[in-house]
């Protein structure tokens, strides 16, 4: 089975009913700033290693995470985008931090442009193994004090407060 059979398998009509929403949204407003919550999570291996994935969009690494479909609960959009993106499934989510303003604007490489609302988790693997989705080319564990520079725009904020919070560890 390839990745994209994998993907819509996995996620079925859940992720086809969040593009169509977006999809419907930005027939009205075209590539104008929206407002997006997002859930993110800080996955960690055994080894206290951190899990990031390789966007195909813009060639940056960040943690697997998405859009909060409306009317979904954010821990569970959280393990639900983790589990669509990676194949892994999540012990604890323990909140690391909501993450606004400035530095969460972005401009996809489409022109699409979005203020980022983030909330964000850190937890372990419960199980799995990684399988990347169609959104990523590469996945890698890193040490903290070996994470790549090309690191998606509104995720380096977020990464340089979790880097600071674990210095005495590195």
């Amino acid at each position: 089975m390839n990745t994209d059979e994998w993907d819509l398998q996995r996620i079925g009509a859940g992720i086809i009913w969040d593009m169509e929403y977006l999809t419907e949204l930005r027939k009205y407003v075209g590539h104008r700033p929206l407002l997006m919550v997002g859930a993110t999570v800080f996955v960690f291996d055994e080894q206290n290693r951190l899990l990031l994935l390789k966007r195909r969009d813009n060639h940056c690494w960040g943690p697997p995470g998405g859009a909060v479909e409306p009317g979904e609960v954010v821990e569970e959009a959280a393990r639900r985008e983790t589990l669509e993106e990676t194949g892994l499934e999540l012990g604890e989510l323990s909140l690391f931090g909501v993450f606004s303003g400035d530095d969460q604007f972005y401009r996809y490489p489409n022109g699409d442009e979005v203020h980022n609302v983030t909330i964000v988790y850190i937890s372990h693997i419960q199980g799995g193994q990684v399988r990347i989705s169609h959104e990523h080319t590469d996945w890698k564990y890193f040490v903290l004090s070996e994470i790549p520079s090309e690191i998606s725009p509104p995720i380096i904020p977020i990464l340089k407060k979790l880097l600071a919070n674990f210095q005495d560890k590195l």
